[in-house]
């Protein structure tokens, strides 16, 4: 004979629970055969919300049949449910944002291409071809190739032993990596002349072996490395931090010598982060103007460079030759953000998560 349970005792239990217990007085207490979650489901998680969109929300989830159908109805109901704002409100938060940038970005590059045209396409040319501009666009090219290479290695290097690697010092290294960011171009130029000026710490040693660092191409290279290094490093870090070392652990005890895991699993790895950090380390080298001018000693046709000439030729009242070269700053500006924008996506959708 089976009798009932008082449920009252149950009160926790959902009713479907309380109507399946049942007490037999030789067995004692048991319930039917049939074994209950101790979670709710998603249909009693309907039930339960409180309000009215989030029971919505929660009930198309509940009765979706694909689990990835499912995750898309409920993140499109979470995000529908994110915009309370009247329209009126949204309309102008957008108009407000699309009006700064259109006066402080857009309306900026459209007049630098107007007046290096407003003469017309050969005077904008022969600005161009002219020999003191081509000896500035020479010295920024080579500059930011000495920068860029260099800062690569450096990046490189820091990344790999900040990501993979607990060693002491390891929290002043990242501070010294990101104190170019705090501290002043013009500032890092004065340290520069400090050091290697005539009455600075080396200057009269190697003004008397005949080297000559400051206001030469040296003393420039030197203070673009400075203000760029970061750039790589802080790129590479978080990525390779994200990333782990249990393929490098892997790698390694299959037999691999250090420099096969670094380029064999490693460098294919972070390929598009060192693509990112190397393109934004270039666009600072080429657009450098404080750290420069300060070390470069502005000697036309040797030491200036491309930011330099503009600055000398806009002071000369020669505007349609400044925005000439003002234009081509410009341009490098525009194709860093192009590709700016698909490193990013290929990191989004490559790296992290890697899809590889």
């Amino acid at each position: 004979m089976t009798t009932k349970i008082e449920t009252s005792k149950f009160d926790h239990l959902s009713l479907r629970e309380r109507s399946d217990l049942s007490c037999d007085p030789g067995e004692g207490l048991r319930t039917n055969d049939r074994a209950y979650p101790l979670t709710p489901t998603l249909s009693e998680r309907a039930s339960l919300v409180s309000t009215p969109w989030e029971r919505v929300g929660t009930a198309d989830v509940a009765t979706s049949t694909d689990p990835i159908n499912a995750a898309q109805s409920f993140r499109s109901s979470a995000r529908s449910d994110t915009r309370t704002e009247p329209r009126a409100v949204r309309f102008a938060i957008i108009a407000i944002a699309v009006t700064f940038l259109t006066v402080f970005v857009v309306l900026p590059l459209v007049l630098v291409f107007a007046q290096a045209f407003s003469r017309g396409v050969g005077v904008y040319f022969s600005a161009l071809s002219d020999p003191e501009a081509l000896s500035a666009i020479r010295l920024t090219l080579c500059v930011a190739a000495i920068s860029v290479g260099l800062n690569l290695v450096f990046g490189l290097l820091a990344a790999w032993a900040i990501a993979k690697f607990d060693f002491r010092g390891k929290t002043l290294l990242i501070s010294l990596i990101d104190l170019p960011f705090s501290v002043s171009p013009v500032i890092s130029g004065l340290v520069f002349v400090l050091l290697f000026g005539a009455q600075g710490y080396w200057g009269p040693w190697l003004q008397s072996h005949g080297v000559h660092v400051l206001f030469a191409t040296p003393a420039i290279a030197l203070a673009t490395v400075f203000v760029t290094f970061p750039f790589v490093a802080r790129a590479l870090i978080p990525l390779m931090q994200e990333q782990g070392t249990q393929e490098e652990e892997a790698a390694i005890s299959l037999g691999a010598s250090g420099l096969q895991t670094f380029f064999r699993v490693t460098l294919p790895n972070i390929k598009w982060g060192v693509l990112y950090g190397v393109l934004l380390c270039n666009a600072r080298a080429m657009g450098e103007f404080g750290a420069v001018s300060v070390v470069s000693g502005h000697i036309r046709g040797e030491t200036n460079t491309m930011p330099l000439l503009v600055e000398i030729l806009y002071n000369e009242y020669q505007f349609v030759s400044s925005f000439a070269i003002a234009s081509l700053l410009a341009m490098l500006a525009l194709v860093t953000l192009v590709a700016k924008t698909l490193l990013e996506r290929q990191l989004d959708e490559g790296q992290i998560p890697r899809g590889d």
